[in-house]
């Protein structure tokens, strides 16, 4: 299954890397749940934090168009948000192809830390030349 190209007006450095994680949490949790809807639990247990934070980020994703939330109530994606989560998740699967196909780091454990690690600080223009060499690479 392809993934969804994403709009190349999309800049990760736009928003702080703490919004970046929990985008990044409630994707992938949305991706297992019938309408992509997701708990305030569900993030907390994930980002091992305690629920009181979990609202108060959620209400400062809400603010920048990026959730669709109501105190006590499921969680989801706006199509702002998932463009975002969509961004970093082809950055992530990018960066965990060069560690492992290029670098031949064999311990995915570390390739998933290195990987969550560094996708929130890749820009787009080298995310662009880091698909150029993946590509240049393969072939």
């Amino acid at each position: 299954m392809a993934e969804k190209k994403i709009s190349s007006d999309i800049k990760i450095s736009e928003i702080p890397e703490s919004y970046q994680r929990y985008l990044d949490v409630i994707y992938e949790i949305s991706k297992t749940k019938r309408g992509g809807w997701v708990s305030n639990k569900e993030i907390a247990e994930n980002l091992n934090v305690e629920p009181a934070s979990v609202s108060g980020m959620l209400d400062k994703l809400k603010k920048r168009k990026l959730v669709i939330w109501e105190p006590r109530r499921a969680i989801r994606l706006t199509d702002k948000g998932k463009n975002y989560a969509l961004e970093l998740s082809e950055i992530h699967s990018l960066l965990r192809k060069f560690f492992e196909k290029v670098l031949n780091i064999q311990n995915p454990e570390l390739v998933e830390k290195i990987t969550c690690e560094i996708e929130h600080h890749i820009t787009p223009k080298v995310k662009n030349s880091l698909n150029d060499f993946l590509t240049n690479y393969q072939e």
